[in-house]
C-alpha cells in the first residue's frame, strides 16, 4: 500500500496495488475509536459477574483460548467457556443488525425504516410463535423463523415494488405487513397454552441467554458468504440517494440497485432474528448514530456495524447485571434505548419543519 494522496477536503486516496480507494479520514477515525470502545466493552462484559474476573486475568484467559491442554489460569472456564460465547454472539448480532439497518434505511431513504419496523422480524416472530406453541422440534425453530422473515419481506416487496421500488411505498407496505403479522402473532399467543405462550414471548423480545457459539457461527458464516456483496453494497450506497433520472443519466439502474441492497439487508436481518429473536431498535439506531459520528450523508456500513455491536454488548451486559440475579433479555434494554431515540427523531423533525 502506498502513501495516501489528498484529493478533497476530509478525503484521501489510498492506493492498494492497482486498486484506488477514496476514503473519509473522519470515518476511519470513528471506526478506530469504535473498535477500541467495543474491545473495552467486551473485556468489561467478560469481567463482570459471579465470580468477578479482573480485566488482566480476562486477557490472560483469552490468551489461553486455543490451549488444548487446559494449563491456563483458574478463570479459563468462566471466561472462555461460559462468558465468551455469549459476548461473541452479542458482537455478531449487533454488527449484523447494524449492516441490515444501514442497507434498508438507505434504500427507503427513511431513518425509521428498519427490519423491526417493516415486518421482517414480525414475520420471523409469527412463524417462531407457531412453532413454539405447537410443540414443534427446537431444531426447526431457527429455519422456520428464517423462512417467516423472508416470506414477510417478499410480501413487502410485492406490495411496495409496483412500477419500481419507491421508497415511501416500500416503507408503508412494510408497516402494514408488520401490523398485520403482529396482530396474528398476538392471537396465536393468546390461544396457546400459557407456558408455551410465555416461551414465545421471551423469544419475541430477543435474548442471548443460553446461546453462544452455534448461533454466532451461523451469523458469521452468513456475513462471510455475503462479504463480496457487502463490498458492492458499500460502494452502491454512494449512489442510493440519487433520484431516478440522475441515476439513469449516470448509466445506473436505480430499481435493480435498490432491490439488491434491500434484499441483502433483508437476508441478514432474517438470519439474525431467526437465531436470537427480535432484538428491536438496534437496526434502527445504529446506522443513524454512525452517520452522525462520521458526519456523512449516508450511514457508513463499517461504523454502523461497530455501533450495533457496541449497543448489543452493552445491552446484554446491563441486562445481566443491573437487576442481578434476575436477568433481562437484551431486547428489553435495546427497546429502552430505542424509545427515547424515536422521541429524539420526532422532536428533531418538528424543529426542522418549524
Amino acid at each position: 500500500m502506498s502513501a495516501s494522496t489528498e484529493l478533497l477536503p476530509g478525503r484521501s486516496l489510498l492506493r492498494l496495488g492497482r486498486v484506488n480507494v477514496l476514503v473519509r479520514r473522519r470515518s476511519i477515525l470513528v471506526a478506530v475509536v469504535l473498535v477500541l470502545l467495543l474491545a473495552g466493552a467486551m473485556v468489561l462484559s467478560l469481567s463482570l459477574g459471579t465470580p468477578y474476573v479482573a480485566p488482566v486475568d480476562v486477557l490472560h484467559s483469552l490468551g489461553n483460548l486455543g490451549d488444548p491442554n487446559g494449563t491456563g489460569t483458574p478463570y479459563d472456564v468462566v471466561v472462555n467457556r461460559l462468558r465468551l460465547p455469549r459476548v461473541v454472539l452479542a458482537v455478531a448480532v449487533g454488527a449484523a443488525f447494524g449492516i441490515a439497518g444501514t442497507l434498508i434505511q438507505s434504500v427507503a431513504r427513511n431513518p425509521l425504516a428498519s427490519p423491526d419496523i417493516i415486518g421482517i422480524t414480525q414475520g420471523a416472530g409469527l412463524v417462531a410463535t407457531v412453532a413454539l406453541t405447537t410443540g414443534a422440534s427446537a431444531a426447526i425453530l431457527a429455519p422456520s423463523a428464517l423462512a417467516g422473515g423472508l416470506i414477510a419481506a417478499a410480501a413487502v416487496f410485492a406490495l411496495g415494488a409496483r412500477h419500481g421500488l419507491a421508497a415511501q411505498r416500500f416503507v408503508l407496505a412494510g408497516v402494514a405487513v408488520a401490523m398485520a403479522l403482529r396482530a396474528v402473532t398476538e392471537v396465536v399467543m393468546i390461544s396457546a397454552d400459557p407456558i408455551d405462550g410465555q416461551r414465545a414471548q421471551i423469544w419475541l423480545v430477543g435474548t442471548l441467554a443460553g446461546k453462544g457459539w452455534t448461533e454466532a457461527t451461523w451469523i458469521a458464516v452468513t456475513l462471510v458468504l455475503l462479504l463480496p456483496v457487502l463490498f458492492w453494497a458499500g460502494w452502491a450506497l454512494h449512489t442510493s440517494a440519487l433520484d431516478d433520472d440522475t441515476a439513469r443519466g449516470l448509466g445506473l439502474r436505480p430499481t435493480a440497485r435498490r432491490i439488491g441492497l434491500a434484499g441483502v439487508g433483508v437476508l441478514v436481518a432474517a438470519m439474525v432474528t431467526a437465531q436470537v429473536g427480535a432484538v428491536d431498535f438496534v437496526a434502527l439506531v445504529a446506522p443513524q448514530v454512525a452517520r452522525r459520528l462520521a458526519r456523512t450523508e449516508r450511514p457508513p456500513l463499517v461504523c454502523a456495524a461497530l455501533v450495533g455491536a457496541l449497543l448489543v454488548v452493552l445491552a446484554d451486559l446491563a441486562g445481566r447485571r443491573l437487576f442481578a440475579p434476575t436477568q433481562l433479555p437484551a431486547g428489553v434494554l435495546t427497546a429502552a434505548i430505542g424509545g427515547p431515540y424515536l422521541l429524539f427523531l420526532l422532536v428533531r423533525g418538528r424543529r426542522r419543519n418549524s
